[in-house]
């Protein structure tokens, strides 16, 4: 009787924990369309993330202070610069506290994308970073078609199979 009940008490612990996700304040869930929100440029111009809709969105969230961010950096920028990279638009939001040590990491790595950073952790909480990297796959009308967290070299065929599976048609593929 007691091993039954502690198999039972296993299984709804596993059910249980399996069923409760903890979620930021105001996190989009994955099949949800992003609010907009206007992002202060890291090196660029502030924009509104509504200005990126009309192709798909690859969104990078970071911190200059996170190793596997900083590690993953460089594919992102292979990948948003090949072929592939060029049928939808990477962008970065640092959540560093402080803008000068995000423009500081961007500077010393030759960044070329647009980099963000986030204000009272409004995009933190509306992506669901509680965990960094987080990789956001966005298609062309906003809504969330994926997260990923943890570091990826974005340039691999692994990730760039990924990318091709979850922006199913909405990449342009060269038929030749």
């Amino acid at each position: 009787m007691r091993a039954t009940f502690a198999a039972f008490a296993l299984v709804l612990g596993l059910v249980t924990s399996a069923t409760i996700e903890a979620q930021t304040p105001g996190e989009v869930p994955v099949g949800s369309v992003l609010r907009d929100a206007t992002m202060r440029g890291l090196n660029g111009p502030d924009r509104k993330l509504s200005a990126f809709r009309g192709k798909p969105l690859i969104i990078n969230v970071w911190a200059s202070w996170c190793p596997p961010c900083i590690a993953e950096m460089g594919s992102l920028e292979r990948l948003a610069w090949s072929e592939l990279g060029l049928q939808f638009t990477v962008i970065g939001i640092s959540t560093d506290d402080y803008p000068e040590n995000a423009k500081g990491f961007l500077t010393k790595s030759h960044a070329t994308l647009n980099h963000y950073i986030d204000r009272q952790l409004e995009l933190e909480n509306m992506f669901g970073a509680n965990r960094l990297p987080l990789t956001l796959l966005v298609d062309a009308k906003g809504r969330v078609l994926s997260k990923i967290t943890g570091a990826r070299e974005w340039d691999s065929p692994q990730a760039q199979q990924l990318i091709r599976t979850t922006f199913r048609g909405s990449l342009v593929t060269n038929k030749k």
